[in-house]
């Protein structure tokens, strides 16, 4: 069955291109818009996708269709680095719900790299160095001695604090010290 239908496809496909002549009649192109209609609706069907999936499948064909590595590189690279690229990718990161897709997307890799990366002596070596800066220390503490700094410590404690979570813990360190105080003036009381 499976034959018959990619018989079906090919054969519309080459009734396709040999029937499409320069010189076409309004009877030529009636023929060719039912042959292209008729081709539609085979590829349409569960039969005719399977019949695709099992060609694609084919290892004869799969080698056929890969492209060569260098042409993908540089026309990956061409389209990348190309001013058109260039503003595209800007006007995207501007979205910010682009941003957080793609940044989201790449959570995994990024935070795969780090681990990776902080394992590695050299590099461990590199990010003390810029830690011990004495400039980068100086604009650390610049910062955190900053208004804005304040503010949102200030934010985030109070969004910390309103969190059921965090109130819970909060609950059972504050029960955890009543406990010990009063078992520490039991054996005060006691001795």
């Amino acid at each position: 069955m499976r034959i018959r239908v990619v018989f079906c496809i090919f054969s519309a496909i080459c009734i396709l291109f040999t029937g499409c002549s320069p010189k076409e009649s309004g009877g030529e192109r009636v023929q060719y818009e039912e042959t292209k209609k008729m081709v539609v609706d085979i590829l349409k069907t569960d039969e005719g996708k399977k019949a695709i999936q099992d060609v694609m499948s084919d290892e004869k064909v799969k080698s056929q269709m890969v492209m060569d590595q260098k042409v993908v590189s540089s026309t990956i690279e061409q389209s990348m680095t190309s001013d058109k690229a260039k503003e595209f990718w800007q006007k995207a990161f501007d979205d910010p719900k682009f941003a957080s897709a793609y940044a989201k997307g790449l959570r995994q890799e990024h935070e795969s790299l780090l681990k990776d990366l902080m394992k590695d002596p050299q590099y461990r070596g590199m990010l003390m160095e810029v830690m011990q800066d004495p400039e980068l220390q100086k604009e650390l503490r610049t910062l955190i001695k900053s208004k804005a700094m304040r503010d949102e410590t200030k934010r985030i404690m109070l969004e910390t604090m309103d969190s059921p979570l965090a109130q819970e813990k909060i609950q059972d360190i504050l029960m955890q010290a009543a406990e010990q105080m009063q078992s520490q003036k039991k054996q005060e009381g006691g001795s």
